[in-house]
């Protein structure tokens, strides 16, 4: 296993990832990323509370960031993880079986970046969407009109 930048204390109190590559045959090609901060999302004890818990068909139980929390934390300068937040979206909610909660229709209308389904999530949930347009994303008024085009630009 290689450590890059070393794991110190050091590092990781600047925020630094220390990224772990496995090599063993059964990891091949496995990079762990360790930090004990990171920008943009709460401390750790609300993530902690607003995790979600995943249990494989072995039994095997999952911790995992829940999605808001994660798309916070994709929110970076890198221009990989922008494509990435776009599909953990869409995602979410083609996984979203029956009627979704409000607190998941406003994550949705705030975050999503795909035009088509924003158009689509304005259409189904004018009312929230008309309310978000009026203040935190003021471009939900083109999905509100099916403008993709605007969308695109915006």
């Amino acid at each position: 296993m290689i450590a890059v930048p070393p794991l110190s204390l050091e590092y990781l109190r600047r925020g630094h990832a220390v990224r772990f590559r496995c090599r063993h045959p059964e990891a091949n090609g496995l990079r762990v990323d360790v930090m004990s901060t990171m920008r943009g999302v709460a401390e750790f004890p609300q993530l902690w509370e607003r995790r979600t818990t995943l249990q494989g068909a072995d039994g095997t139980i999952y911790e995992l960031m829940s999605l808001p929390d994660l798309v916070r934390a994709k929110k970076t300068q890198r221009d990989k993880d922008w494509p990435m937040i776009r599909r953990l979206i869409e995602a979410d909610r083609v996984a979203c079986p029956g009627t979704p909660s409000p607190e998941q229709v406003r994550f949705w209308l705030r975050e999503d970046r795909t035009p088509e389904l924003l158009v689509a999530l304005a259409r189904q949930f004018s009312d929230e969407a008309k309310t978000l347009a009026k203040g935190l994303r003021p471009f939900l008024a083109a999905a509100l009109r099916g403008d993709e085009e605007a969308l695109k630009r915006a």
